[in-house]
C-alpha cells in the first residue's frame, strides 16, 4: 500500500475514519479544520491513493512550566524562564485497517522530523504529548519519551530527536 502525508484539505475522505477512540475520531470529523483555519493547530494526513485518511497528527505551538520537569533536566537553562518552550504533539491517531503495519512510526517520525526543523527556526526545547491511554504511553515510551511527573504528559527532547535522524 502506497501512502502519504499532507497537510488536511476539506477533499480528503474523513467519514470513516476509525481508530478505536470515539474522542480521536470526532475531532478528525468534527474540529481538526476548524482549528487549522483557527490558526490553534497544524494538521498532517495520512492518505492513500484516493486520498482517504488513514491516519493524523496535530501540532500546535505550547509551553510547559519549568517545575514540570526534573530539576537535573533543567539545571543548566536559566532561572528566568518559568515557562519553557515546547511543541505539542497534540493527536497522533491511525485507521484501525492498518494497525500494527509501522505507519505510527512512520507518523511519528514524520511529526518529530517537522518539529525538529520547526525548532531551527523558533526556540523549542521539546516536544510534548498527553498519551490518551497507557497502550499510547508505552509507545511512545519505545521512541525515547519521558514521563513529566505528575501531569501524565510526556516529552522527548530535541537534543534527542536530533540523534533520530
Amino acid at each position: 500500500m502506497r501512502l502519504r502525508i499532507e497537510g488536511l484539505e476539506k477533499k480528503f475522505e474523513k467519514s470513516n475514519f476509525d481508530c478505536g477512540y470515539a474522542l480521536l475520531n470526532d475531532y478528525l470529523k468534527k474540529q481538526a479544520r476548524q482549528n487549522v483555519q483557527r490558526d490553534l493547530s497544524a494538521c498532517f494526513v495520512l492518505l492513500d491513493d484516493s486520498d482517504v485518511i488513514k491516519g493524523y497528527y496535530t501540532l500546535s505551538a505550547n509551553s510547559i512550566q519549568r517545575n514540570e520537569f526534573q530539576p537535573e533536566l533543567i539545571v543548566k537553562l536559566p532561572v528566568s524562564y518559568s515557562e519553557l518552550p515546547t511543541i505539542l504533539l497534540g493527536r497522533l491517531a491511525l485507521d484501525t485497517s492498518i494497525k500494527g503495519q509501522g505507519w505510527g512510526e512512520i507518523l511519528l517520525m514524520d511529526a518529530l522530523n517537522r518539529c525538529y526543523d520547526i525548532s531551527m527556526s523558533l526556540g523549542s526545547i521539546a516536544v510534548v504529548v498527553d498519551p490518551i491511554d497507557e497502550n499510547a504511553q508505552s509507545f511512545y515510551k519505545k521512541y525515547g519519551f519521558l514521563l513529566l511527573p505528575d501531569s501524565g504528559k510526556m516529552f522527548i527532547a530535541m537534543k534527542t530527536i536530533e540523534k533520530l535522524f
